[in-house]
């Protein structure tokens, strides 16, 4: 017996698109991060002069050994606000089977002082992730000046 017949489907409906992994493995120079300051000057050369111009939201996606795999662009806001979907976070971070993330966004304004808003998605982020067996190591918040790491003022 035919599954058309089992199940009653029909025989001109279309298979759904299999879904793939983005992850691919580039041989070459490995970045590897062993600080908040390595992670910063990364997500300010991804950011580059738009800095102090609007709010970047990104991402860094990192296995096992702290190597980079690659990054992801969350969004991208107006003069003082961006938004980080949990969602499209754990979406990027599940489909190249990161061990770990780093957040970041930038303030153009230059004030290094994380907002109660961004501590409390930092928060919400490391709760979701935290069910998906997936370490935020740190958000990094950037200006032409210099970085905040939630990691390194223990507020992570």
């Amino acid at each position: 017996m035919k599954a058309e017949q089992i199940y009653g489907v029909p025989k001109n409906l279309q298979r759904p698109p299999k879904v793939r992994m983005l992850y691919s493995k580039k041989k070459g120079e490995k970045l590897k991060i062993t600080d908040s300051k390595d992670a910063a000057d990364i997500f300010r050369q991804l950011i580059g002069s738009q800095v102090t111009v609007k709010e970047h939201a990104l991402m860094l996606l990192l296995n096992r050994a702290n190597n980079v795999m690659g990054y992801f662009k969350i969004a991208e806001g107006g003069i003082d606000a961006t938004i980080m979907d949990k969602r499209l976070i754990m979406s990027a971070a599940l489909n190249v089977l990161a061990s770990s993330i780093i957040l970041c966004h930038n303030h153009p304004s230059g004030n290094l002082k994380p907002s109660e808003e961004d501590k409390a998605i930092t928060h919400q982020i490391k709760e979701a992730a935290k069910i998906m067996d997936i370490s935020v190591l740190d958000h990094v918040i950037i200006t032409t000046d210099g970085h905040f790491s939630f990691a390194d003022e223990g507020i992570l």
